[in-house]
Order: C-alpha cells, then sequence, then structure tokens
C-alpha cells in the first residue's frame, strides 16, 4: 500500500495514534507585533513505542517550513511528505525510512498569524500613551495549542516544556515558569524560562505586553499580579485573595503548591473570564481589578470566586489532570465547589453557600433538557469540547460533589481528596480513580451511587404524598418538555417535619418508597399537641413536609396540593430557612414551566414572597419574574401590564427598604440585592423608579464619582435609561455610548454594554447589535451585551443573527464567541414556527463548536411554546392577576 494511500487511516479520528509519545518541547516563539504574525521552532523529544513510518500531531492554520527527525543514534531523517489536513486539524509526516522503536528528537520550523478571535496564540490592543498599540497572548483550552505550535494536543500527552521568546526589549514576557535568563540584541530580546513540571498542552501559556507589576511571597512563593499600567492599586484585592487562597488549598490538600512562582495577569480582551494556565493565570481585567468607586459588591464577590477557583486548578487540573474531555466536569465541578469553601472561609458573612444555590439552580434548569449531556460527556469531535463548558460540567457537577460530601461527611471527603492529589500528582486520571479513592476512605462504595449522577443525563423530581403518617417518595426523570420517563437514581435524601428538630436522611434507590414519620412527629414536646388527631397530617394544616433541607440535593421535589399548601404557610409564618424558601420557589417555577402546575399556582406561591429581603430568595424570585415576562406577551398579550404591576407590588417591600443610597455599616447582601431589585424595577417600567434613575443620571454624566449614582444602582439607572430610549427620542442611547468612550474604567464599560440592548424599541436594539461589528466594543465583550437583550428584541435578535451570519462566522470564527451567540439568541424566540425556521437555517450551517448548545436552544424554545399554549388554557388566570394585582402590599 502506497504511503499516501495509509494516511487516510489517520482522518477522523478523536484521539492521535499513540505509536509515539512527546516528553519534552523546546519551543522558541518570535511574535512579530506589528505585522501580526508569530515564527517558531519546536523540537520535541519523543519516545517512539512501535515501529512507524508516520509521526501524527495536531496543527492548525500553521505554516510548516522544515521537518527532521533526529533518533538516538543521531541519524537525520527528513519526511518525504508532510500532509495537513485541516479539518481533522492534524499534520501527517510520511517518512521513507522506518522510525524504530527508541528514542528521538522531532523538530519543526513554523510560522502562524496572530489571530483576533481570543484563542490560540492572539492579539489583542491597549492604549499606551494614547497610542493603540498590540499585545500577544495565548489561549489554549480546550484545542488551541495546536494553533500556536505542532504539538500532541491532547490533555493525557503531558511532558516537560522549556520556553524561549524573543520579543521587543521595553515589553514584559511571561509563561508557565520564572525567567531563567535574558539576552539583549538592540531592540529585541530574548527570554530563556526554567524548564517546566510535567503538563499538559493547554496548559502551557504566553503573554507579551506592558505592564505594571505587584507582588506577594506565600511560603517562598512569588506571587506576581500584571495589569495595564497605572491600575496596579486595583490588583491589590485579588492578589491578597491568590495569597490567601494558595494557604487554603495548601492545608486542604496537604500537598504544597508545585511551581516557584504563581502569576495573575489581566490582559485588555480574552474570551472567557480566566484561564488556570499553570502558574500563569490569565484573566479579562474585569475579573480581576478591583476598584473602590466603580466596583459593586457582587463584582466583589465575583473576583473573590474567580481567584479561588483558578488557583484551585493549580491542583485539581494542573497538577492532576482528566485523562480525557471527558472527564472536564473533574477540573470544573471541583474548582467550582472548592472555590465557594475558600470564599466562605475568607468571607463568612457573605453566607456564599446560601448563593450557591443560584448557581445550582443554573445547572438544574440545563440538565432538565432532552438535550443535555451526562457529566461524564463523550467528545468523539475534540473541537465541540468547546461546547460542555457549561452549566452541567460547572453547576450540576460542583452541585453533585457538595451532595456528595453532604453524605460522605467532611472529615472524609477532605481525607480522600488529599489522598487522591498525593496518588495522582503529576499524572492523569478519569472519574473512576476517584471514586476508588473516595470509596476506600470511607467504606461506602461511591462508584455505584454515583454513576447514576455523572453517567446519566438528567435528575429525578420526587413527587411526596403524605398519608397516615405514610410519606410517599416517587422519583422519575425531570424533563421540562413534560416528557413522562422513567429513572430510578440513588438520592441522597433529607427532610424535616414541622420543625428543624425532627428530620430525617436516607437513600432512596428504588422508584418508590414510603416512610413511616410518627416516630419524626412525636420526637417532640411540640408534636405532641399533633399527634392527637388520628391523622396527624390533618390537624390544624400545620404538618409541613420539606424535602431535600437546604437544597443539598440536586433533584426537584413536586408536593401534592396539601403539603405546598402547607409549605406556602410555613413561609408565611418565616418557619423555614433561607435555603428551603428558595428551594420551594424554584422548585415550582420549574415544575410549573413543565405544565404540571399552573401559572396560576406559581403567582400565588410568589405571594408569599412579597416582604422577603434576603438576596437568594428576592433574587431567584426576580428571576421567576423575568421568566414569565419573556412569554407573557405571546401567552397572556392583555395581561402583560398587570402582571408588570403585579412583580412590581412584589418587589416594593424590598426596594423601599433598601431605597436607591447605601447606609452605613450595611451588610453585603444588603449592597447585593438593592441593585438587583431596582434594576427589576427598571425592567418592569415602574415610574418611580425610573424617574428617580432618570433624576440621578445627568448628575452621572456631569460628575463620574458622584455617590447619587453607587456602583450598586448604576446598572439599575442604564436600563432605565434605555427602556426610555426609542427611535424618536435618542437621548439616552447617545448619552450612555458617549459616557462608555469617555471612560477608561473597564467595570464601567462591561455595566454599561450589558444594558444597551434592554431597550423596548427593536430599532435601538438592531442599532445596539449592528455596533458589535464595530471596533467600539471588544470581542470578549459581546456575549454581556448579548444577555441584555430586552423581551421586546427578540425577534430582531434572530433576524440580526440570520441576516449577519457570514459575517459573524468571519468575525468571531467557530469557537467560543460563535456558542455564546448561539446561547444568547436562539433561545430567545417563543415559537415551535421560530424552532423549525431555526432548524432549517442551521441544517447547512453547522459547525461542531455549536453543534449541541443550538440543539440546547431549540429545545428551550419548543418548552416555551408548549408553556404558552398550556397558560392559554388557564381560564381563570386573568382573574387571579387581577385580584394580586388589587391585594395591598
Amino acid at each position: 500500500m502506497e504511503p499516501k494511500q495509509s494516511i487516510e487511516q489517520f482522518k477522523g479520528q478523536t484521539r492521535l495514534p499513540k505509536f509515539a509519545v512527546p516528553k519534552r518541547y523546546d519551543l522558541h516563539l518570535k511574535p512579530d507585533l506589528t505585522a501580526c504574525t508569530f515564527s517558531g521552532t519546536v523540537k520535541i523529544s519523543l519516545t517512539i513505542t512501535e515501529n512507524t513510518k508516520f509521526l501524527v500531531l495536531n496543527s492548525l492554520e500553521l505554516d510548516i517550513q522544515r521537518v527532521w527527525f533526529t533518533n538516538s543514534h543521531h541519524v537525520e531523517y527528513s519526511p518525504s511528505d508532510v500532509v495537513v489536513s485541516g479539518d481533522d486539524e492534524i499534520v501527517v509526516l510520511v517518512f521513507d525510512e522506518m522510525l524504530h522503536v527508541g528514542e528521538g528528537v522531532l523538530g519543526i520550523e513554523f510560522s502562524g498569524i496572530l489571530n483576533e478571535h481570543l484563542t490560540g496564540f492572539y492579539k489583542c490592543t491597549y492604549i499606551d500613551g494614547g497610542v493603540k498599540k498590540n499585545m500577544a497572548v495565548t489561549q489554549f483550552e480546550a484545542v488551541e495549542a495546536r494553533r500556536c505550535f505542532p504539538c500532541w494536543d491532547e490533555p493525557a500527552l503531558k511532558a516537560i516544556f522549556k520556553i524561549t521568546l524573543t520579543v521587543p526589549s521595553e515589553l514584559t514576557a511571561l509563561s508557565n515558569m520564572p525567567v531563567e535568563i535574558e539576552k539583549h540584541d538592540g531592540n529585541l530580546k530574548t527570554v530563556y524560562f526554567e524548564e517546566s513540571t510535567t503538563m499538559s498542552t493547554y496548559l502551557v501559556a504566553v503573554v507579551i505586553g506592558l505592564f505594571d507589576h505587584i507582588e506577594e511571597t506565600y511560603a517562598g512563593i512569588k506571587v506576581n499580579l500584571y495589569c495595564a499600567t497605572g491600575k496596579a492599586n486595583q490588583g491589590k484585592f485579588s492578589l491578597d485573595i491568590a495569597v490567601k487562597a494558595l494557604d487554603i488549598y495548601t492545608k486542604y490538600f496537604s500537598v504544597p503548591y508545585p511551581l516557584p512562582k504563581l502569576d495573575l495577569v489581566a490582559v485588555p480582551e480574552f474570551g472567557a473570564g480566566a484561564m488556570e494556565n499553570y502558574g500563569l493565570i490569565v484573566y479579562r481585567e474585569n475579573d480581576l481589578l478591583y476598584h473602590d468607586l466603580y466596583s459593586n459588591a457582587a463584582k466583589k464577590q465575583r473576583l473573590t470566586i474567580v481567584t479561588a477557583h483558578e488557583v484551585a486548578h493549580q491542583w485539581f487540573g494542573n497538577l492532576v489532570t482528566m485523562e480525557w474531555w471527558t472527564h472536564l466536569w473533574l477540573n470544573e465541578g471541583f474548582a467550582t465547589w472548592i472555590s465557594y469553601m475558600a470564599t466562605d472561609i475568607l468571607f463568612p458573612e457573605w453566607d456564599i453557600w446560601t448563593q450557591f444555590l443560584l448557581e445550582a439552580a443554573d445547572g438544574l434548569r440545563m440538565d432538565a433538557l432532552e438535550t443535555s449531556h451526562p457529566i461524564e460527556v463523550e467528545i468523539q469531535h475534540a473541537r465541540s469540547v468547546v461546547e460542555v463548558f457549561d452549566a452541567v460540567s460547572y453547576e450540576k457537577g460542583s452541585t453533585v460533589i457538595r451532595m456528595l460530601q453532604g453524605y460522605l461527611g467532611d472529615e472524609i471527603f477532605q481525607k480522600s481528596l488529599s489522598t487522591y492529589i498525593r496518588k495522582y500528582q503529576g499524572q492523569n486520571a478519569g472519574t473512576e480513580d476517584l471514586w476508588t479513592v473516595l470509596s476506600e476512605e470511607s467504606s461506602v462504595q461511591v462508584n455505584s451511587m454515583m454513576n447514576t449522577w455523572t453517567k446519566k443525563t438528567g435528575y429525578p423530581v420526587i413527587n411526596v404524598k403524605l398519608e397516615d403518617n405514610i410519606l410517599e417518595l416517587k422519583q422519575s426523570q425531570f424533563l421540562l418538555s413534560g416528557a413522562h420517563v422513567d429513572g430510578k437514581w440513588i438520592v441522597p435524601v433529607t427532610l424535616c417535619i414541622g420543625s428543624y428538630q425532627r428530620r430525617k436522611k436516607f437513600l432512596l434507590e428504588t422508584s418508590q418508597g414510603k416512610l413511616d414519620i410518627s416516630g419524626l412527629v412525636q420526637a417532640s414536646g411540640q408534636s405532641q399537641s399533633l399527634t392527637k388527631d388520628k391523622n396527624v397530617e390533618d390537624s390544624d394544616g400545620k404538618l409541613w413536609v420539606k424535602v431535600n433541607v437546604d437544597q443539598s440535593g440536586f433533584y426537584r421535589v413536586n408536593y401534592e396540593d396539601k403539603l405546598a399548601v402547607r409549605l406556602r404557610k410555613a413561609i408565611q409564618n418565616n418557619d423555614l430557612k433561607a435555603t428551603d424558601k428558595f428551594g420551594i420557589l424554584d422548585d415550582a417555577n420549574a415544575v410549573c414551566q413543565a405544565c404540571e402546575q399552573s401559572l396560576s399556582s406559581l403567582l400565588l406561591l410568589m405571594e408569599v414572597y412579597r416582604k422577603e429581603v434576603d438576596y437568594v430568595i428576592v433574587s431567584k424570585l426576580i428571576s421567576v419574574c423575568y421568566s414569565i415576562l419573556k412569554i407573557s406577551s405571546d401567552a397572556i398579550p392583555d395581561s402583560v401590564n398587570e402582571l408588570k404591576q403585579y412583580f412590581i407590588s412584589l418587589l416594593k417591600f424590598s426596594a423601599e427598604k433598601l431605597g436607591w443610597d447605601s447606609k452605613e455599616g450595611e451588610d453585603h447582601s444588603s449592597s447585593l440585592l438593592r441593585g438587583e431589585v431596582l434594576q427589576a424595577l427598571s425592567t418592569f417600567d415602574h415610574s418611580e423608579t425610573q424617574q428617580e434613575a432618570l433624576r440621578r443620571f445627568p448628575i452621572l454624566l456631569d460628575d463620574s464619582n458622584t455617590s447619587l449614582l453607587s456602583a450598586n444602582t448604576r446598572r439599575a439607572a442604564y436600563v432605565a435609561v434605555m427602556r426610555n430610549t426609542t427611535a424618536k427620542s435618542r437621548t439616552g442611547l447617545e448619552s450612555l455610548l458617549s459616557f462608555y468612550k469617555s471612560t477608561d474604567v473597564s467595570q464601567e464599560k462591561e455595566r454599561i454594554l450589558r444594558c444597551l440592548a434592554s431597550s423596548s424599541d427593536p430599532n435601538i436594539v438592531l442599532e445596539v447589535l449592528n455596533l458589535l461589528f464595530s471596533d467600539e466594543i471588544r470581542l470578549q465583550d459581546i456575549k454581556g451585551v448579548l444577555a441584555g437583550i430586552s423581551s421586546e428584541g427578540s425577534e430582531t435578535a434572530w433576524r440580526w443573527l440570520k441576516d449577519n451570519w457570514e459575517r459573524i462566522l468571519t468575525k468571531y470564527g467557530a469557537g467560543l464567541l460563535l456558542t455564546d451567540c448561539i446561547n444568547q439568541i436562539v433561545p430567545l424566540a417563543n415559537s415551535n414556527e421560530r424552532a423549525d425556521e431555526i432548524e432549517e437555517f442551521f441544517a447547512s450551517r453547522m459547525k461542531p463548536s455549536i453543534a449541541m448548545n443550538l440543539k440546547l436552544s431549540i429545545e428551550q424554545i419548543r418548552i416555551k411554546a408548549r408553556w404558552i399554549q398550556s397558560i392559554r388554557q388557564e381560564h381563570s388566570l386573568q382573574d387571579t392577576i387581577k385580584q394580586l394585582v388589587q391585594r395591598k402590599c
């Protein structure tokens, strides 16, 4: 068989062939920041594991100029053919001579373009002394190292890296390891970095630009923060968090941080929030820098969580790395969970574990879709891995971990993770390896319990009934589509009967279960009065039952009407914790969307939350209001304004208590809540809120440091401005854009962009969307703009996406930015007809990076269409809404 014919065997494969394994890369890169190109040489020390005439490695959009292979006997071979397959993102090197088992070095000279898509080796711009200049940054996760240099771009193929950069002398060059030596040659310098520990290609990093720098030291490790010149003071908060996180994780894992330094660097354009490259964490500015005046309480909290998350990856992900992208959740789920643990240690007054429920809710929402995926998802096309950086990997993953921690206990869980890190440090591991360690330490068969959570799509809803002291529980898969699918999970159930003192926990391992609660009812003095009647559950209707205490489990609960009424009374009587009040509302909202409960009953439940001031509860209440409002114009157009009035009445109590201005000594949650409540009232077109916002906004334009619009309330004001902006009255948009252009504070720019598309006028929404094609808005910020699209602008957004598809593809590439476009725009539609149109449009335009998210988005549309039809059948709904609006607060 001719060699060229044999090349076909390497195409269309998920993984690279294993007849050659890299051990070390000597990589020298020479970027030209003016021409936006780069050249390089890589020498890869290999172990040939079986005789071969082929070497196959990853390469994408690189020009390969020269290739050679030198074996252990110093004999050099040149390939007879170099075959590049762009579709498979590989280069096949064909040799006439057999390369025998043993050691050798593969050398490749190559060049490429510093692209503008925020992926691989890319360029971004910054202003220095009024002059726009270029910076070079890498972002290799998940499969983008191949855009920078030819390599074996799979996480299991770890190697040592010796990196050298030739850059302009005045610039700072950063990589994973400390600088070993610099050599200057005129306007250029060559920077040699120390040899790295073994690591995966996706964790290799390079940043070249002009920076200010601050540093601290922890246990002999230099912790550095790099940012734009003049902004070093804004880095102190995150630098302090990073140092404290190093201490927390070093103690928790009983394994020291493995590198001699840790850099945190803020770059002006970055597609994600941050990336955990080994020893060189790269952030977008907004997720690293804290400004005392312009950063709100939510930003301070996010900076803490993001930094704790990325530092955690230095152990969970970098030191011990997933074997393949199927196990991505091991990285992201654990880093998410432990970042909340660290944040709780650093700021216990934030009550961050209660706020964690907002994260869990995102995972529950996505995993209730038929087109969701298991936590351990098979990755058939490496390019498609970008799609699983989602709520299942992060939020479901972290919630399942927290659920397991609660079942095994904190001490055993910590000991197990420490053992796991020590056992696999420097290596790769899969989910089963972790379960084995946990099982050995706990004497619990963790794998059999957890496989139902990690290998299966979805989660259960537990239907609860109470008859004659017998609690009946029945589980099935919960799907927002309303489909009834049998499903069985091993569920760690926790429940309380009428009091948090009367609780029980057990494993529900079957489809149905019964629990005699007589003993629980009689467990306290209070319960004696309840047990005088034969039917305990009927005595005064006070015996409430709350399943999934503290919302610690990843499942829904659906109560029979009798128990649901009692829980409403328990909420009114303030008998329940904030976590459980949250869970009842979140579950009821989901059950309603699945058409298993009427909208009337959900609205009546919302009524009992009108005096709540707890942040997570009111935040969830606002979220439910938004979801109802998004479908109301199609479902009940005649009642939209009354619905808005009802939602306003639900929020007026907390709004009046909080006011526009912060109070001396107020807690963190009040600062968080103020902005969310006022923004919601602006969105619901509450005239008083909008008038006050419009009164304060001109003062801000005259004085950007005014205390009349704090960082916590500015977004609410910007929404009010845009809700009052139309094509005939454009002053608000023009003022906000002018303010956006005038400020150099990244937090302020981000805040403005998230509000620009909130106008009720579709013409203004279209104008804002077209701004995305201009140079005014950075690529990294498109998601924020799209996330702010008003319900009135949803149709316009789809038309914009459809009409400009090729232009969008050219500008954003086929990676994460394109996925953001799909996720933010497509699900806004509400009808089956639109879903059909979207399917037809993308039938000939599919990309691996959007295939799954497109299916998810279309399913969400069909779920809303079904919900709309169900609501239209509620004949008494309009009367219910009128009655609720007429009630006094």
